[in-house]
């Protein structure tokens, strides 16, 4: 379909193994409790990692692009950017991304409207900018989100309504949103990390699941992670520098007695013997950690011990 943002030009409402106020004085009571502030709110409140649905359902490089560009306009949560992206074009996979006005790419956008919100160029995008280029038109979705009320949250349902004019849209985009958001801040534990480093290592870490593993990604200029990619920036974020990669990491940090209990924020490693690495991951707790685990996998929180894991002990990080 086309949105507003084809609309608005048209005149028609325009080393390792291997994310408030209405605009229409004549919402009814129904639209109101769909779309007020309480259900905003809970988009926002739970605007964190993704539910299993919003994982099974949108590929993995939308949702790495969706879960990137929110942040770009605080108060927009990811789930706002990704329900646009289904309702649109089903996250990219539409047999066809030409709608009758023109509108093109996973966002439909005419190109003229991209290019009011296609710059600066996003990490990844084209040169020059096209509605057909994935970080391209998620980013300009973004800003045009964000210039009608989605900075801070503010009203949301403004920006959403420029997005598409038409009431049944912006109702169609929160119902959407709130089932990617649905338990979407809900983890299997509590972290109880020994230490602030240790906590700041795992929210980090868990603000990226669903991003695709890279094959020696460090996560950043719009790249995913590859394990100990993964590892060394969850505690940069924790103001603690680690080696690149696994098997540095394993020599390099004070190793955990085998008759010791983990401890959430430890390093979890795996390989044949202590100078074979292959493998790292984060300990949460609950005998689970966050990694990075392959090509063609996501950053996920899954049980660290697991048929054929070859694990070979823990290490824990300190300042």
């Amino acid at each position: 379909m086309a949105s507003t943002a084809a609309r608005i030009a048209t005149g028609a409402g325009a080393g390792c193994l291997a994310f408030l106020a209405l605009v229409m004085a004549a919402a009814t009571a129904a639209v109101s409790t769909l779309t007020g502030g309480g259900l905003f709110s809970f988009l926002v409140a739970a605007d964190g990692s993704p539910n299993g649905g919003a994982l099974a359902e949108i590929p993995p490089r939308m949702l790495m692009l969706y879960r990137q560009a929110a942040p770009t306009c605080p108060g927009l949560p990811w789930t706002v950017l990704a329900a646009i992206g289904k309702i649109e074009s089903d996250h990219g996979r539409a047999p066809s991304q030409v709608s009758s006005a023109g509108a093109v790419g996973p966002m439909q956008f005419l190109p003229d409207t991209l290019n009011q919100y296609a710059l600066p160029i996003p990490p990844g995008g084209a040169t020059p900018p096209t509605p057909w280029d994935p970080p391209d038109a998620v980013y300009a979705a973004t800003r045009l989100l964000c210039a009608n009320g989605a900075r801070d949250a503010r009203d949301l349902h403004a920006a959403i309504y420029a997005y598409n004019h038409a009431q049944w849209y912006v109702d169609k985009v929160l119902a959407q949103a709130r089932e990617y958001a649905q338990n979407a801040n809900q983890q299997p534990g509590p972290i109880n990390a020994p230490n602030q480093a240790a906590a700041t290592a795992i929210a980090f870490a868990r603000s990226k699941i669903g991003i695709p593993y890279e094959w020696g990604g460090t996560g950043e200029n719009g790249h995913g992670y590859d394990c100990s990619g993964l590892t060394q920036a969850a505690y940069a974020a924790a103001g603690l520098r680690l080696p690149r990669v696994a098997q540095d990491q394993y020599n390099a940090t004070p190793k955990v007695p085998d008759t010791a209990p983990l401890l959430p924020g430890d390093l979890l490693f795996y390989g044949d013997d202590p100078t074979h690495i292959v493998h790292v991951g984060l300990y949460t707790g609950n005998a689970r950690m966050i990694n990075a685990p392959r090509t063609g996998r996501t950053v996920t929180e899954a049980p660290y011990r697991y048929p054929g894991d070859h694990y070979l002990g823990a290490t824990r990080p300190t300042q």
